[in-house]
């Protein structure tokens, strides 16, 4: 069975909505299509296509994060947060279980600026990696979304001035490698291990776009176990509509 995901951070679901998404969204034709910063609460949208069931997860606080998934695929069940409390309050994951893998979409918290919600980023980054872990002692995991770090000076333009900023500093990237070590495929860099320019956000400020002065820090992980299903992973540069592109994967199960 061949399968095709895709993830995009539409940096708030309303404001996509008015800039094409139906038309982007049919025309993937995926059988996941998995969202982050939605910025919205239950019942703020009214948004539904034939063949899909949608899961949503919202943030406490209004306006802030959350994250959904479409998919043409009943899951086996759904869960909501990673099971800790202190991580919980913000909508930034959902796990759907199928017969052969779990899929998970995550918007991982921004370390900020002048890196003051790095502590916490920390915790969480352990905090998750265990919850996924613990997913893989049952079945295979795909990990998709806005992952808010740069792994390698490849993944972002300007790498040298941006050493101790959010979504580059080095305890950020150690996390990252963590979860290498620990398994999972940078699926993108599994099939273009040395592209160059491909990113997946780029700032709104110094006509960042224009100049493809970006960032790729929105991924396709997936457990070693699924290495030989992999068929292709890719980015979407050219879809506009928020400040990240999507990305995609299929694989072949």
């Amino acid at each position: 069975m061949d399968l095709k995901f895709v993830s995009w951070n539409v940096n708030g679901l309303r404001a996509v909505v008015n800039k094409n998404f139906a038309d982007i969204f049919l025309d993937f034709d995926a059988d996941f299509f998995c969202l982050q910063e939605t910025k919205l609460q239950e019942g703020q949208i009214d948004l539904t296509f034939p063949g899909y069931e949608s899961y949503w997860n919202y943030a406490d606080r209004k306006g802030y994060s959350g994250t959904a998934i479409y998919t043409k695929h009943i899951p086996l069940s759904v869960r909501l947060g990673i099971g800790v409390t202190e991580h919980d309050t913000e909508g930034r994951v959902i796990t759907l279980e199928y017969t052969d893998f779990f899929l998970v979409t995550v918007y991982t918290p921004n370390s900020q600026e002048q890196l003051k919600r790095l502590d916490y980023r920390m915790h969480w980054e352990s905090a998750f990696l265990a919850y996924l872990k613990g997913l893989e002692t049952e079945k295979p995991v795909i990990v998709c979304g806005d992952l808010n770090v740069a792994h390698a000076n490849i993944d972002l333009k300007n790498w040298k001035t941006n050493r101790k900023n959010a979504g580059f500093s080095d305890e950020e990237r150690a996390k990252f490698s963590e979860m290498m070590a620990n398994g999972f495929i940078d699926t993108f860099r599994y099939f273009h291990p040395d592209a160059e320019g491909r990113y997946s956000w780029w700032s709104y400020r110094f006509n960042a776009r224009k100049n493809n002065a970006g960032w790729r820090i929105d991924y396709f992980l997936v457990s070693e176990a699924l290495k030989d299903a992999l068929v292709d992973a890719e980015i979407h540069e050219n879809i506009f509509g928020s400040d990240h592109c999507p990305v995609s994967l299929k694989l072949s199960l």
